[in-house]
């Protein structure tokens, strides 16, 4: 049986910082199996973070020489990564960190220069999962759903509450996913307009009273109309969302807080109303959110699954060395009907060091 070694590098929508996890996988009477042996968040510096919030609007030169500088930021941080926790790895997978993401007018970039990866930690890399997608008219958005399906099948879903909330189950045998709405990206926000970071456990939401004008206009976005593979970016959140937000300014932050999360637990229980009776695992920072989960256990939602703090922070960086590795072994780790290319595939960009 044999055993792949390989580090899974995500940075998400947060801005918080680079999340590497060193995994290995073996398959096992046809099923996959995992395990992470060691996983860290290395926080970004107030430069780093300025620099990725600021490069949407950054000049094209701007961008490429930071597409490169970020390259070796990550290729280093792997390197050292290694070297303290004494790691085997064979190859390292890095979704890279988004700029911009507008499949319908086919563009997606995630910066990090695979290249660059490579040279700085001595390793094979994969990167530049999505372009291959959206080139081909699809979403290049959810990839993680074509490893909840080989990695977590007992699960009837399996729901990420990170920047943006996002879902995947079966139905009729094929793997339906999509963005649901902007989660933590937005309650982030709302907490930083009082000096937080972020509203720890849910704590100010608690405190709070739903607005219920606010949350009808919410819910009525027609985004949430749509059917069909469908993906969020921060594009949207600030062109639709934060004008909704902003009309209620003179409001409490916790009212807003509260309102905000109500609309996630409901926008939750649209997205799995087809079968409540089912398991829904629960990873990404918002587990940790213990209004929101509440809220989504009163809304009638399937039953609530928190796995171990290891999984929770860090299946996607995990999912992505998973992917690396079918990209590495030739196998599809894209799946057409998840992102609406119609078509699975193997997409990322394979570099190996000079």
């Amino acid at each position: 049986m044999e055993t792949y070694h390989g580090i899974g590098v995500m940075s998400g929508t947060s801005h918080d910082g680079l999340d590497l996890a060193c995994c290995n996988f073996f398959e096992r009477e046809k099923t996959w199996h995992f395990n992470i042996i060691e996983a860290v968040t290395i926080p970004y510096t107030d430069e780093w973070r300025e620099k990725l919030l600021g490069l949407p609007g950054a000049k094209k030169k701007e961008i490429k020489a930071a597409n490169l500088e970020y390259g070796e930021f990550i290729g280093k941080r792997v390197f050292d990564f290694i070297r303290q926790y004494d790691l085997e790895a064979d190859f390292v997978a890095s979704h890279g960190h988004t700029v911009f993401h507008d499949p319908a007018n086919g563009i997606t970039l995630q910066i990090g220069d695979g290249q660059a990866i490579a040279d700085a930690c001595g390793l094979t890399v994969v990167n530049d999962f999505r372009s291959a997608d959206v080139a081909m008219g699809g979403q290049g958005a959810p990839l993680v759903p074509a490893g909840d399906r080989m990695l977590f099948p007992e699960y009837d879903y399996c729901l990420n509450l990170g920047g943006i909330a996002n879902i995947s189950y079966e139905e009729d045998g094929r793997r339906v996913a999509f963005d649901i709405c902007p989660a933590n990206m937005m309650l982030d926000l709302l907490a930083q307009r009082i000096g937080k970071p972020y509203d720890k456990g849910g704590r100010m939401a608690s405190m709070g009273n739903v607005n219920k004008s606010l949350l009808e206009e919410l819910e009525a976005l027609p985004f949430y109309r749509l059917k069909g593979p469908r993906s969020l970016g921060r594009e949207w959140m600030e062109a639709e969302l934060l004008p909704l937000i902003r009309k209620y300014r003179d409001r409490p932050v916790i009212e807003l807080l509260a309102t905000y999360s109500e609309h996630i637990a409901l926008r939750i229980q649209a997205a799995t109303e087809r079968d409540t009776s089912g398991a829904m695992l629960v990873t990404g920072g918002g587990a940790y959110n213990d209004h929101l989960i509440g809220r989504l256990r009163k809304t009638g939602s399937p039953r609530i699954v928190l796995p171990e703090a290891q999984i929770i922070e860090f299946k996607e960086a995990m999912v992505f060395a998973f992917l690396g590795l079918l990209r590495l072994k030739g196998m599809n780790n894209v799946l057409g009907s998840v992102t609406g290319s119609g078509k699975d595939h193997s997409a990322g960009t394979i570099s190996k060091p000079a």
